[in-house]
């Protein structure tokens, strides 16, 4: 008698059904974990960046900006990513002997991000008068969960906000 080894078309479609269910059941909830994560991710990397322009700042000993940049000119669209400068001519322009330092990738292009100034700067003692604000990083939606938030002081200190239900700007 010769037996045959293997899964007949009733047990395989089965099985593919009841992968379908519970691909469907775990799909929103990845969903949810990965616009947390993206979330976090940029708000550290927005937050890292304003450190690294006050580091550089008090090491350079002259003003860094920190901001979008289009046409060597800040702009407000954050989402753009962050460019890092020294700012010795004209603020909020890169121009004469000012010097990248670093830029950020582009954030996600469905995201918010709002700030209350054009950009940050940081003079040579550390200080960013002028600049102080709240950045609000927001997935998606203005009003997301998931919504993050970093605070920046007169002193310069980057700090991330403890606040619940941060709402962006749209």
């Amino acid at each position: 008698m010769k037996t045959h080894a293997g899964f007949t078309l009733i047990e395989l479609m089965t099985t593919l059904v009841v992968a379908m269910v519970l691909t469907g059941i775990a799909a929103p909830s990845l969903t949810e974990l990965h616009v947390s994560y993206r979330a976090k991710s940029a708000i550290k990397t927005i937050q890292q960046t304003f450190q690294l322009s006050r580091n550089q700042a008090i090491s350079y000993g002259c003003r860094v900006t920190a901001c979008p940049v289009k046409g060597n000119r800040c702009v407000r669209d954050w989402k753009i990513g962050i460019t890092v400068f020294t700012d010795r001519g004209e603020l909020n322009v890169i121009d004469g002997a000012d010097e990248i330092i670093f830029a950020t990738s582009p954030f996600h292009p469905d995201d918010i991000i709002s700030y209350n100034r054009l950009a940050v700067r940081f003079q040579p003692d550390g200080l960013a008068s002028g600049t102080n604000g709240t950045l609000k990083y927001c997935p998606l939606t203005s009003d997301n969960k998931h919504s993050k938030a970093i605070i920046i002081n007169q002193a310069g200190r980057v700090r991330f906000s403890t606040e619940d239900n941060i709402k962006c700007d749209s």
